[in-house]
């Protein structure tokens, strides 16, 4: 028997909404090396009021669809690092699980400022440090523990405030591991593939995915992804640095409102 709330998923305009959605998100995707999430959570429920738990899990299952079109777009190029891309994910997996067992003991509110804290750093260093095109990830002993741990502390964040990996990993890969935009954002959305399956059946057993909305919303998304992909090629890197900053910067705005609202709780 379905419910009011199922009902107005079912709506002419639920399903334009799913595929507007899924196009800006499959856009932001390719051109930033996100999963999109950011952009299909708040819409979810603003535009519709969908659960915020449902919201996040039928995000997820949109991103494996997207994140794959956007892995072929990057990889057409040779903008991905594989073996790099599969420590992170592994690192991500294992933390993702910490994270939801850290998730009833930790201040969502401290968790919020912190992060903004973070993305506050990031955009400073975005305009101090231009990544070059020609770089090229080495794996070596050191700088592959190092991305196991990046991978581990992105899981733990992903698992607690629900932010995806590619914020967190392309901004990492370019300033702390000296890699090209280009490869950072190919790497990034390759990561996302095996973390976002195994997030996505977790919220299957839980009821929290709206299967339909993200079938729409991927397929949608997927249509755009290899278009932002292209642009990020034609796009110089200050300026790709400079529209990254103000989407991260987005995101801050959004994460400092929901710990102001959480204070006043």
């Amino acid at each position: 028997m379905m419910t009011d709330a199922s009902r107005t998923l079912r709506t002419p305009r639920a399903y334009i909404s799913f595929i507007v959605i899924g196009l800006l998100a499959g856009l932001l995707s390719g051109l930033f090396g996100v999963g999109g999430g950011t952009v299909i959570v708040p819409l979810l429920v603003l535009m519709l009021q969908v659960d915020q738990r449902r919201a996040a899990g039928t995000s997820l299952a949109a991103i494996v669809p997207t994140a794959s079109v956007g892995v072929i777009s990057y990889a057409v190029s040779g903008n991905v690092a594989w073996i790099p891309a599969l420590i992170l994910a592994a690192g991500a997996v294992v933390g993702a699980q910490i994270g939801t067992r850290l998730l009833p003991r930790i201040s969502q509110s401290a968790l919020r400022w912190g992060f903004v804290g973070f993305l506050v750093v990031v955009i400073i260093s975005l305009f101090v440090v231009i990544p070059s095109r020609d770089a090229v990830f080495e794996l070596g002993w050191i700088n592959g523990a190092a991305l196991l741990l990046v991978g581990v502390g992105t899981g733990i964040l992903a698992g607690l405030i629900g932010v995806g990996g590619g914020v967190i990993v392309v901004p990492v890969l370019m300033l702390a591991f000296g890699t090209s935009d280009l490869e950072a954002k190919g790497t990034s959305l390759l990561m996302m593939i095996p973390t976002a399956i195994s997030g996505t059946i977790g919220n299957l057993r839980n009821g929290n995915v709206d299967i339909v909305a993200a079938a729409i919303i991927g397929v949608s998304a997927c249509s755009t992804t290899a278009l932002g992909a292209w642009l990020a090629t034609l796009i110089d890197p200050f300026l790709g640095n400079v529209l990254f900053a103000a989407y991260l910067a987005f995101i801050a705005v959004q994460m400092a409102v929901k710990a102001l609202r959480s204070r006043r709780r």
